[in-house]
């Protein structure tokens, strides 16, 4: 009984810690998204990105005369359950953290 226990406990703090691991950031562009596709569909209620499919890459470039420091790619979800078909969507963060840019597309 408490082996089953540990391997609970220790993939919770590894889960726990691969979570803790994400940037700020990439809670600003989901709340960002958010409002943006909200504004479309106001009954929409969550959005939620697939941790696993992040892609987080560290820039150095700008879009004319806005540095952008940060780019943010992956999958997410509009519904709360993962049976309904991903969004891929790109974020852009300037250097100041501001999310620049959030844009989702269907697959």
């Amino acid at each position: 009984m408490r082996i089953p226990l540990a391997v609970l406990g220790s993939t919770l703090l590894l889960a726990s810690s691969a979570l803790a691991q994400v940037p700020a950031e990439v809670e600003a562009c989901r709340l960002s998204g958010l409002a943006a596709l909200k504004e479309r569909s106001p009954s929409l209620e969550h959005l939620t990105f697939d941790i696993q499919s992040l892609a987080i890459s560290k820039a150095d470039t700008k879009v004319e005369d806005t540095p952008i420091r940060m780019v943010v790619m992956g999958e997410a979800y509009l519904q709360r359950e993962k049976s309904d078909k991903p969004n891929r969507f790109i974020c852009l963060i300037s250097d100041k953290g501001k999310v620049v840019l959030t844009f989702f597309t269907e697959q």
